[in-house]
């Protein structure tokens, strides 16, 4: 009998245990998800360390919340707790009508998060402008700028060995 009560009593702890690192796992809505995969497929080819910071974030998701009005057009956004940190991204569902848009939106919302980028430029056609004038340029160079968002990265620089000053000796020129 007191068998069965150990049983039970760690069939319980292991459940409660799995209850709460279920609630610390990310939410991410399923239209976003493909992007996501594919964008931390790069961060695994550029070596750029991606998991912890996944696990930071309460959700990524599609929302209506984000200002839509001439001058003061907000298409995605990362979105920070009490102490600063980034615990959520969301994508104004207006960047869901094309699906170029879309796909610059969010790698550069996941830009802030998961490459340590703040801005690239104010408006300079790179995915991590402030503004753009075109999207669908952006889209047409994709793997280009996709290789510049990556390698000029806060995260990627900083995973690359520093150069070292080479040491050249002087020496003084001799008197005549």
């Amino acid at each position: 009998m007191l068998m069965s009560h150990k049983v039970i009593f760690i069939a319980l702890l292991l459940l409660g245990k799995m209850t709460v690192s279920a609630q610390k796992s990310t939410t991410i809505d399923s239209r976003l998800q493909p992007l996501l995969k594919e964008f931390l497929a790069y961060c695994k080819t550029y070596n750029i360390p991606y998991q912890d910071k996944l696990r930071q974030l309460k959700d990524i998701d599609i929302t209506n919340n984000l200002p839509l009005e001439e001058n003061n057009t907000i298409l995605g956004h990362v979105r920070r707790d009490q102490t600063g940190k980034i615990d959520g991204i969301l994508i104004h569902w207006a960047a869901m009508m094309d699906p170029e848009i879309l796909k610059v939106v969010a790698f550069h919302e996941f830009g802030h998060h998961f490459l340590d980028y703040k801005h690239s430029c104010q408006d300079c056609n790179e995915i991590m402008a402030v503004t753009n004038s075109s999207y669908f340029d952006i889209a047409r160079d994709w793997d280009n700028q996709v290789a510049h968002l990556f390698t000029t990265s806060p995260a990627y620089l900083s995973g690359q060995p520093q150069s070292k000053p080479s040491l050249a000796y002087q020496t003084a020129a001799s008197p005549n």
